[in-house]
């Protein structure tokens, strides 16, 4: 069991950057692949990141490629975004996503309550 807790989102200008943060609470938190999400409104949930649980391998979705970097602290029991040179279409709540020992999807059991990015153009 793993809760989660986001920060770091706001409002900004666009082409500027901001860091989310994802606080694990539990035990494991190596064990666990951590991802991150994003929903914008009236749009369904979509893919952004992963970083595995094992290795620190990541993977991107194709419109923030070169753009964010996702990151993990395992002393920290943190997960980190880091997003650079923003697009107001990069507008949404991003939720942070765990599961254990595998990547995680739409379909992970645990996730944080969001937190919101706006950018402004």
């Amino acid at each position: 069991q793993v809760q989660l807790v986001e920060s770091g989102g706001g409002l900004v200008q666009a082409g500027g950057s901001l860091r989310l943060s994802c606080a694990a609470s539990g035990r494991f938190f190596s064990n666990y692949g951590m991802g991150w999400f994003r929903q914008a409104p009236g749009k369904e949930r979509e893919f952004v990141a992963t970083i595995a649980w094992s290795g620190g391998t990541t993977r991107y979705a194709d419109s923030v490629k070169g753009r964010f970097t996702i990151s993990r602290d395992n002393a920290k029991n943190t997960v980190y975004l880091q997003m650079n040179s923003l697009k107001p279409e990069d507008t949404a709540v991003y939720y942070c996503a765990a599961d254990w020992r595998t990547a995680v999807s739409l379909r992970s059991p645990y996730w944080g309550q969001g937190t919101q990015v706006t950018v402004s153009s």
